[in-house]
């Protein structure tokens, strides 16, 4: 491998006739041609399946071709033709599995019937269904209290199973739903809860056709959200300007070249991407975003008309006091906690001042850290200051990951539940709901470490991978009672077990799903509130295998033998459930006949119609000083990164074609001279260590330094690998989302 340099990037433009090659790699890895095949000329695509890997909206013209890279990858992993059996786990304990790595582990193949551990021998046992759903009725039926189970929920699950997931907590008598939510972007449900009244972004993929220009702020689409970069490029070529903020140089923001065509894709070396692309200390766009208010309200001041004033007057409070914030604070707070010259950052102000038109996306690396909220906020006061939400071609975009993770808030997985929606849940269901709030991830980590919660279910997901302070949280799994896993594919999680624990197999989105011999459709919502219908083609891993919601509804009946809800009838037919959720959800409304509409539809959003749920009844500028960030000499700031072969905790690959890394993943990107400075070269191995609050120390060992394009004193490694960095008490303040982008470290030479 030849190493990346802090000056270049070892790929010239993302996707291109890599990105096919890669993707025909992964399918003949999985021993998949023909499922993986026939699945992907299905998936996107009206009376199709959606693709199980991130929400990005589909084209409602979609191609031959509609899907990315990643979406292939996460297609031959699920229509693998290898398969975890009886036999496989008779050949291993738990013990023994828990040396593997997460890669190793995905690469088994598919789970094919329900297990159960069994502590004499440390291994895994084949248990019937019956059997399974009996232990875990029996368990929730003896708790103390309701509250002693926690029901976590992953964004792949569907509307239909996410909504019988969560009548199923709630009459079981608990709000104990933590969420992949609460550790991606609830900075982002808060701050825009907070400042327009709805947490959701306020654009559609059409609105990206009529920008003037768009702000890009800590996210990587090349990787993340591969299908976005199709319409930044076709924004960039009708004249819009990108402008990307991000500490890494990500090939993905600098040039593309669309990997379906394939004449071009061997002639060019792709698009352009950003018209500006600059790199602010991980951490600093708080003070990056302030500067870029100040540039605009300079300008206000030196020549009137730069605002829209009908606007403000009409829609907004706060403005004053923004104003009065943002002349208190000075270039030299700006620049020195951004990492930007004031010439950048007036240079990118000035995009957006000539625009009339501007959209501004966000990913997590605004969303974890400290001071994340605020920082989202400061995104909303820009768009404000010129009337850029509730118009075509401008707005908020916070872009999400998993496939249904906007989906299943909206359908109730939520610890903190609104009093009108518990209200409506009763009058549909005639039971009543717990009104007490329950534990978001951090909480439910922490009660389980205190022996407060008894029973964990993970409705898919790899929690223990997937959450901060790896050796306290496992720690807290291991003091539950009982652990219940519903999956596609073996994980850690799997392996981390109570003093009981079940692997409950289910379907996986490329499958058919037939329910009294009909096949059933499914929903999900993507990151632009489009709601659309979900039907798999391909025959089932194995014929023990259950849906989501069928699961739910097996787990419901054995829990709650005082249900009056029809659970058998509802599962039976899933136009059931969606009648359901229309009868909760008023937006729901016709669902039924809406999702037969190729496409789907939209479900309203109160922000885009320029309608403020808030408690002032406006939108509302937020204003805050910039927080103390200084760090001591030999510390670096690090944030946690996907490899490309990489989505969520699931490891598909050991290469980051992208950023020149093959075969490994423990490895510090790290600017050329930082690691001079301290004394080390290239490939050297390095101890990262961390230290909290309370002065407990924290190491992972024997990552390779990787010299990259990153700011100096900033560094950046994968996750889960480096997890157990994060302190279990670091958080944003009032999301509480784990901070995962600003972990203070110093580095060591290791000690072989």
């Amino acid at each position: 491998m030849k190493p990346a340099t802090s000056k270049s990037l070892p790929t010239y433009s993302a996707a291109g006739f890599a990105a096919l090659t890669s993707s025909l790699r992964h399918i003949l890895h999985e021993k998949a041609v023909y499922p993986g095949v026939k699945a992907l000329l299905r998936m996107n695509k009206p009376g199709g399946f959606d693709c199980p890997g991130c929400a990005w909206p589909d084209s409602k013209h979609p191609s031959v071709a509609e899907f990315c890279e990643n979406g292939v990858k996460a297609v031959a992993a699920e229509t693998t033709t290898k398969r975890v059996t009886a036999e496989f786990f008779n050949q291993y304990t738990v013990s023994e599995l828990l040396q593997k790595d997460g890669y190793w582990l995905e690469q088994q193949g598919r789970l094919t019937q329900p297990m159960q551990y069994n502590s004499a021998t440390d291994k895994y046992d084949p248990i019937s269904w019956e059997k399974a759903f009996y232990t875990i009725g029996q368990t929730i039926q003896h708790l103390s209290h309701p509250d002693e189970a926690v029901f976590y929920t992953s964004g792949r699950t569907s509307n239909e199973a996410a909504f019988l997931y969560q009548l199923f907590g709630r009459e079981v008598g608990t709000n104990n739903f933590p969420d992949c939510s609460n550790m991606c972007h609830e900075s982002s449900g808060v701050a825009l809860g907070e400042s327009i009244g709805i947490g959701k972004g306020t654009v559609l993929l059409e609105d990206f056709q009529e920008a003037e220009a768009i702000f890009i702020f800590g996210q990587n689409p090349g990787t993340n959200h591969p299908r976005m970069l199709i319409e930044l490029e076709k924004a960039r070529q009708r004249g819009c300007e990108i402008v990307s903020f991000n500490p890494l140089k990500e090939i993905g923001l600098q040039r593309f070249t669309h990997p379906q065509k394939v004449i071009p894709t061997l002639l060019n070396k792709g698009s352009e991407i950003s018209s500006l692309y600059l790199q602010p200390l991980i951490g600093g766009d708080f003070a990056l975003l302030k500067g870029l208010i100040k540039v605009v309200l300079d300008a206000e001041a030196q020549q009137t008309g730069q605002l829209d004033w009908p606007f403000i007057k009409t829609h907004t409070t706060g403005f004053e006091q923004l104003k009065q914030d943002i002349e208190q604070t000075s270039w030299q707070e700006i620049t020195t906690q951004s990492g930007l010259s004031q010439e950048e950052i007036t240079a990118a102000a000035t995009i957006y001042l000539k625009s009339n038109k501007t959209i501004i996306c966000w990913a997590m690396g605004l969303t974890q850290h400290t001071h994340a909220v605020i920082t989202i906020q400061q995104i909303v006061n820009l768009l404000l200051l010129k009337g850029n939400i509730g118009k075509p071609g401008a707005g908020v975009c916070p872009v999400r990951g998993h496939s249904n993770v906007q989906g299943d808030r909206t359908m109730g997985i939520v610890e903190n539940p609104k009093k009108d929606f518990l209200a409506d849940l009763e009058r549909v269901f005639g039971f009543k709901p717990p009104q007490e709030p329950g534990y978001h991830t951090v909480e439910a980590i922490k009660a389980m470490h205190l022996g407060k919660v008894k029973i964990f279910v993970g409705m898919g997901g790899n929690f223990a991978a997937a959450t901060p302070d790896t050796a306290f949280t496992e720690n807290a799994l291991r003091k539950c009672k009982l652990t219940v896993q519903i999956s596609t594919k073996l994980n850690r999680s799997h392996l981390v077990t109570g003093e009981q624990a079940l692997i409950l197999p289910c379907l996986g989105r490329t499958e058919v799903d037939l329910q009294n011999g009909v096949p059933q459709k499914i929903t999900v919502e993507d990151s632009m509130s489009m709601v659309h219908a979900s039907e798999g083609k391909n025959q089932p891993a194995s014929p023990h295998l259950l849906s989501e919601p069928a699961i739910v509804a097996c787990m419901a009946i054995a829990s709650l033998p005082h249900t009056t809800t029809d659970w058998n009838g509802l599962v039976s037919d899933y136009d059931r459930i969606r009648s359901k959720i229309e009868e909760v959800f008023p937006s729901f409304k016709n669902f039924n006949e809406k999702i037969k509409h190729p496409g789907g539809f939209h479900l309203r959003n109160s922000a885009r119609e320029r309608e403020w749920h808030t408690q002032t009844g406006k939108a509302n500028f937020i204003s805050a000083p910039l927080p103390e960030m200084e760090l001591a000499p030999g510390q670096f700031r690090l944030m946690t990164i996907r490899s490309h072969d990489q989505y969520n905790t699931t490891i598909y690959g050991l290469d980051d074609r992208y950023r020149g890394i093959k075969g490994e993943r423990k490895v510090v990107f790290i600017h050329q001279e930082d690691m001079a400075q301290a004394g080390l070269q290239a490939h050297d191995l390095v101890d990262i260590q961390s230290l909290d609050a309370q002065g407990t120390a924290r190491r992972v060992t024997n990552f390779k330094l990787i010299p990259y394009d990153i700011p100096r004193g900033c560094t950046a490694a994968y996750f889960p690998e480096t997890n157990a960095l994060v302190s279990i008490d670091a958080v944003a303040h009032k999301s509480h989302t784990p901070v995962s982008k600003y972990i203070v470290v110093t580095l060591e030479r290791s000690i072989r």
